[in-house]
């Protein structure tokens, strides 16, 4: 039994099959169910349980059909299309979802239609076949009560007021007598049912534009049966792509298990690629962490992120010197691949003053600077993402340091270079210039350090390390 607070007493929201046949029902006070039934269990209903449950059961059933939906607040919506020939038809389709649904402990009823309206009337209200035939909706929903046409509760009322309990008592009737007295959304209804309007579904999980599916006709265990489905997943994924110009740049390989879970892992391009074999060693990588279990029963490859793919692409997989050779493009993929995305950077230049704002990140080896890089004068190969104080010992006004400590280690200045005033970019905020030195140590490391400002007789500037040369 489930319970939850109305006003100040608690009463039951829901009971089970068995409460029901020793009495109790929805709405019941609880302490009345307690008198009836001491060893009654109930357990706090909270706020958004069936909704949380139902979109569970919806991901679940992503096994069964790509796109699923919740229907109200006791139904889901399977778009089943192309989906049944799998399982052997239509009938073996739906006792198998219907099947493994009840044997994890739901009581569950499913019918099969060619619109969603008149299937989810039949699964609640029917009592024959489940699968409704083509174009036969009309004869099927005929003996059904009216509020399986889910209209609202005014409209349902007046119906029954009117002796038209059923369908099939005003479903022949004429349209404009009907408009007149029991309104629009009556015929909105009637012709979604038949088929003559269309239905809206928000889907679970959005399907991707470029996914492949491959259900299995038994569960895979093995390394070997994995890559085999990956292989395909790609093959047909990649075809796709090709005869649309376009390559991948995010995919994402997913595994559902018997028991409910599922297994994924993803790639990231630094170019947008077709290439099946190089996809495929870019995921073998990651293959060992796939955990199958008692075994996946269905796979997915999806590609989130699809772009134009270079025309070259098309015709040749060797490609030419410097970032346009896709074999670069292949060894960067590996290697992020292998250690990870934050281990590989590309930076392009920018015409900015400040040396952390001169350059910025690019993920695209196809994109081109808009600017070249300064050369004029010598520059860390390594710079701090933001500059860090230092304490030092230096001749004022302009001269650098004699010794200098970062980190606990004192440094003594045996060679130098400066100063390199750089301005502040007034544009974008405001604050003192930075004179730039280039210093080497006793032990010959190169550092470089800049102080904030002038020296004034009330004031002495910071300093701050800022790169470090090779």
């Amino acid at each position: 039994m489930l319970s939850a607070k109305d006003h100040n007493r608690v009463v039951i929201t829901a009971a089970s099959p068995e409460a029901e046949k020793e009495g109790l029902f929805p709405g019941m006070v609880v302490a009345d169910a307690r008198a009836l039934l001491p060893e009654l269990i109930v357990v706090e209903d909270k706020a958004g349980r069936e909704t949380r449950l139902l979109r569970g059961l919806g991901e679940w059933s992503i096994r069964f059909a790509p796109i699923s939906a919740v229907d109200g607040l006791d139904g889901l919506i399977l778009d089943a299309s192309g989906c049944a020939h799998l399982w052997g038809g239509e009938e073996p389709y739906l006792k198998e979802i219907l099947k493994r649904l009840r044997a994890i402990g739901y009581h569950v009823r499913g019918a099969m239609a060619d619109t969603m309206l008149a299937a989810g009337a039949i699964a609640r209200y029917g009592k024959g076949y489940p699968i409704i035939a083509k174009d036969n909706q009309a004869a099927t929903l005929g003996p059904l009560p009216c509020q399986a046409l889910r209209l609202e509760e005014a409209t349902t009322e007046r119906l029954q007021q009117l002796g038209l309990a059923r369908i099939h008592q005003f479903i022949s009737m004429p349209r404009g007598a009907l408009r007149r007295r029991l309104g629009a959304q009556l015929l909105h209804r009637l012709d979604q049912a038949l088929g003559h309007a269309e239905e809206s579904l928000e889907p679970i999980c959005p399907v991707e534009a470029y996914a492949e599916r491959l259900p299995c006709l038994e569960p895979i265990q093995t390394r070997t049966g994995i890559e085999i489905a990956l292989q395909r997943l790609l093959n047909q994924l990649c075809g796709r792509l090709q005869q649309e110009g376009k390559g991948l740049r995010t995919a994402v390989f997913k595994g559902y298990r018997v028991d409910g879970k599922m297994e994924s892992i993803g790639i990231s391009t630094t170019r947008a690629t077709h290439q099946a074999n190089h996809l495929f060693a870019l995921f073998e990588i990651r293959l060992a962490t796939i955990e199958p279990a008692l075994g996946i029963e269905l796979f997915i490859l999806e590609a989130p992120k699809v772009e134009d793919a270079a025309p070259a692409q098309t015709t040749l997989w060797s490609g030419s010197a410097g970032l346009e050779d896709n074999g670069l493009a292949a060894l960067l993929d590996r290697l992020v691949g292998k250690f990870g995305a934050g281990a590989i950077h590309r930076y392009l230049p920018e015409e900015r003053y400040w040396p952390e704002r001169s350059f910025r990140e690019s993920t695209d080896l196809r994109e081109t600077p808009s600017t070249a890089w300064p050369t004029d004068r010598p520059r860390p190969i390594q710079l701090l993402p933001h500059p860090e104080p230092i304490q030092v010992t230096a001749p004022i006004p302009d001269y650098p340091p004699m010794l200098f400590r970062y980190k606990g280690v004192l440094h003594k200045t045996a060679k130098a270079d400066g100063p390199e005033r750089i301005e502040r970019e007034w544009w974008t905020d405001a604050g003192p210039h930075r004179d730039y030195y280039t210093v080497e140590d006793e032990s010959g490391g190169r550092y470089w350090l800049f102080r904030s400002g002038h020296y004034r007789d009330d004031h002495s500037p910071q300093w701050f390390i800022h790169g470090f040369f090779a």
